[in-house]
């Protein structure tokens, strides 16, 4: 299937690692030019040069998403190196991982408050800052990387910034659908990462195991008996950045390879 994309702009916060990396890896491929957005300058200079192996143009723009100020100059430049964006893909927010719960003693308001600064806020800046372009030429997509924490009690801090980001995404999708603009919102689960070997070596802290017992027993947790890779999820959003996409709007979807014995509807 052609997705479309070749020559599309997309702008993809979070782009120096783990996710936000696997997609602007594959945009590329797809054949769209990418705007690479992180906070800091050395890996996500690094992270362009990989990408820019597909022969697309590549830009490397340090800002940091909690910043709206930042963010509006990021996109001013995106428009005035690539004439447009027509993606943006936000995934700018510390990555969640299993462990085991927080108690309620244990909850401080500042965690929530970097968590909602940096996951709903900066999502929201970047939103508002591309949405007006995309609206001028009548097209665009803008996929938000929440989580499956949103779905399930473990982590009361990431519940609460992905249904936060799942609720942004469909007010968003509401208003902006009229102007040919899809907002979606992706749930990857525990997802296979340079990062994978720590969680897993915290996971399996957290409940007296080892790690081969841990990862083991994450894989059981997941309808097709593995952690999903970076790379996988990063196909999901793919389709949903293309104008085939165009049927799903405001509605979230799971990438964590299924979640064993729950329904959703």
């Amino acid at each position: 299937m052609d997705l479309q994309l070749t020559g599309k702009r997309a702008v993809v916060a979070g782009a120096s690692r783990g996710i936000g990396l696997a997609v602007a890896d594959t945009l590329a491929a797809e054949g769209a030019d990418v705007v690479m957005v992180a906070r800091h300058q050395d890996p996500l200079e690094a992270a362009a040069v990989q990408v820019a192996r597909h022969q697309r143009r590549v830009l490397a723009v340090v800002a940091d998403t909690t910043d709206d100020a930042a963010v509006r100059a990021m996109i001013q430049t995106t428009v005035a190196e690539l004439g447009g964006v027509d993606i943006l893909v936000n995934c700018a927010a510390q990555p969640a991982g299993p462990g085991a719960p927080r108690h309620l003693a244990d909850l401080q308001d500042d965690d929530l408050r970097f968590e909602i600064e940096t996951k709903v806020l900066g999502y929201l800046h970047t939103a508002r800052a591309a949405a007006p372009h995309m609206a001028e030429q009548g097209w665009g997509r803008i996929i938000n990387i929440s989580g499956l924490a949103a779905r399930q009690a473990s982590s009361a801090f990431g519940s609460i910034r992905n249904v936060a980001v799942a609720a942004l995404t469909k007010n968003l999708a509401d208003e902006l659908g009229p102007a040919g603009i899809n907002v979606t919102v992706v749930h990857p689960g525990t997802t296979a990462t340079e990062r994978t070997p720590g969680l897993i070596a915290a996971y399996a802290q957290a409940r007296g195991s080892n790690e081969e017992e841990a990862e083991r027993s994450l894989s059981a947790s997941v309808s097709i008996g593995r952690i999903v890779t970076a790379a996988e999820v990063a196909d999901v959003v793919a389709f949903l950045a293309s104008p085939r996409s165009v049927a799903i709007n405001g509605d979230a979807i799971a990438a964590g390879g299924g979640t064993r014995g729950a329904i959703h509807y």
